[in-house]
């Protein structure tokens, strides 16, 4: 669950970014419209929220790196001779 909401929320980036750039080329400069203020808002907003989620992923152990070319941790040295022995 938690995948499909950082899914969904940078494809909400994307939208936001998108609109941003098509305010920025209609409004040309027009300094009565703020919509492309707003859109930075909105994409910060969605930023923080992302990130927030993340981090909350990261420290409940939902989110993790379990990576095929990463073995995970490696033993230290000392262990490796007492279990060696």
């Amino acid at each position: 669950m938690l995948k499909i909401a950082i899914v969904v929320l940078m494809l909400a980036l994307l939208a936001s970014l998108g609109s941003g750039f098509y305010f920025l080329m209609v409004d040309q400069g027009d300094k009565s419209k703020r919509r492309t203020f707003h859109s930075l808002g909105v994409r910060l907003g969605l930023a923080i929220t992302l990130a927030g989620l993340i981090v909350y992923g990261v420290a409940s152990g939902q989110l993790g790196h379990r990576n095929p070319w990463d073995a995970g941790p490696r033993p230290l040295a000392s262990q490796e001779q007492e279990s060696g022995d």
